[in-house]
């Protein structure tokens, strides 16, 4: 095992060792806090799942505007220095949400929030998609999973103790952490731009921007886009709808939805490294498809299990899925992108997370709210199914081209195997 992990260590840059490391610290922060946002809305503001689903929508909304604007900066003036200004405000922006106590300051709060926040979003990826080549972006982006769900393992559970006590200290705590991973980024990682050939001139600031119409209008793209929001429309609920459903629904506690979310955390980080290397071979809307089959059965075990230890096999059965499609997905959209484009692809491609986000827990809470609760469950199955066939459909439109299969395994020479 020992011998296993220190090979995988040598076959990437430390550039990008450094960039895990400091991304398992910012996450454990967003772990602590963010699976109980929901819970801390409704409880605090003592409103319903359909008025904390809006205001987590406008949060996304605007952080869908913050993150546009964050591909074109990425693209103009480098990854580093948005990735710096986005650590620093998220630390103040978490505090003073935990700070504010009406509505009426929380709804201009979340909009500021949901701008700025976000902005620094495309730089992450784009900074992974610099460090490695197309060949290891796959495997890398698998690697940055199980550093972030090592972060899931210990947050939550941490959180849910905490959030029983102090919802406030949850804010405080992230606060501290995204401090010390400010420090950390601007002591030890470098800008990863790549330079751009003299000929080609520079872009102004409008050019950049402009530059997204040729992301619009890349329409094998935009599929793949529309084929992600369907699925992840439905994947957001685990992490919006869900603690409240099972609060509400079954009795449980914060801490055993903490504990649902560790059980997916723990699976990712035993097995997360066997699943890409056994995938990444394979081709990659294919791979898409079968993980959102995963999604389609576990989400919609949800919908007709009530003892505890069902609800943990579903997380297994979702984290599975999870394991298949989440690197793969971030593989794909980079190489959809030329390297002069990559954050603004890249923000694009953060709309797959945005409108989810923006719409999935307001429809979400409405279900829960005003309908027999397991119709949302039952719904998210079908959108999976959906999901997975149109998939299917760009397996059989784009898989042969060569952008897509870069990882098929090399045969030997001719010469070589003789």
């Amino acid at each position: 095992m020992i011998k296993r992990l220190n090979k995988i260590y040598h076959e990437f840059p430390s550039k990008f060792w450094i960039v895990v490391l400091v991304a398992f610290i910012d996450r454990i922060g967003g772990t602590l806090l963010f699976p109980f946002f929901s819970l801390y809305i409704t409880q605090k503001f003592h409103v319903g799942m359909t008025q904390a689903g809006i205001i987590l929508g406008v949060l996304s909304a605007f952080g869908l505007v913050g993150s546009m604007v964050g591909g074109a900066l990425t693209d103009k003036f480098g990854r580093r220095r948005l990735i710096l200004f986005g650590l620093v405000f998220s630390a103040m922006s978490t505090l003073s949400l935990g700070l504010a106590n009406t509505l009426a300051v929380l709804y201009p709060l979340i909009v500021v929030i949901g701008l700025l926040s976000n902005i620094a979003g495309p730089a992450h990826d784009a900074m992974i998609a610099d460090i490695l080549p197309d060949k290891q972006r796959a495997e890398g982006f698998g690697i940055l999973r199980v550093a972030g769900n090592l972060a899931w393992i210990i947050g939550p559970t941490i959180g849910g103790v905490v959030a029983a006590k102090s919802f406030f200290m949850l804010f405080v705590i992230d606060f501290v952490l995204s401090c010390i991973v400010a420090v950390l980024f601007y002591k030890l990682i470098p800008e990863t731009k790549p330079v751009e050939p003299a000929e080609k001139g520079h872009e102004s600031v409008w050019q950049t921007v402009a530059g997204y119409r040729h992301v619009l209008r890349d329409f094998a793209f935009m599929a793949f886009l529309a084929a992600s929001i369907l699925m992840l429309a439905v994947y957001q609920q685990m992490y919006n709808t869900l603690p409240v459903y099972l609060r509400d629904t079954h009795g449980f506690s914060p801490s055993a939805y903490g504990f649902f979310l560790t059980t997916s955390a723990i699976t990712v980080v035993l097995f997360q490294f066997w699943v890409t290397r056994q995938i990444k071979h394979r081709p990659p809307f294919l791979m898409m498809a079968l993980g959102t089959v995963f999604y389609a059965i576990g989400f919609s075990m949800i919908g007709f299990i009530s003892a505890y230890v069902l609800f943990l096999l579903a997380s297994v059965v979702i984290t599975i899925g999870e394991m298949i499609m989440m690197p793969t997905s971030q593989a794909l959209a980079a190489n959809f992108a030329p390297v002069e484009m990559r954050g603004r692809y890249m923000a694009v491609f953060g709309l797959s997370w945005a409108v989810p986000a923006m719409i999935g827990p307001g429809a979400g809470g409405f279900i829960l709210d005003n309908f027999n609760p397991n119709l949302l469950w039952y719904g998210g199955g079908v959108l999976c199914v959906i999901s997975a066939l149109s998939f299917l459909a760009l397996q059989f439109t784009l898989g042969k081209q060569k952008r897509f299969v870069a990882n098929v395994k090399e045969e030997l020479p001719a010469e070589a195997a003789v």
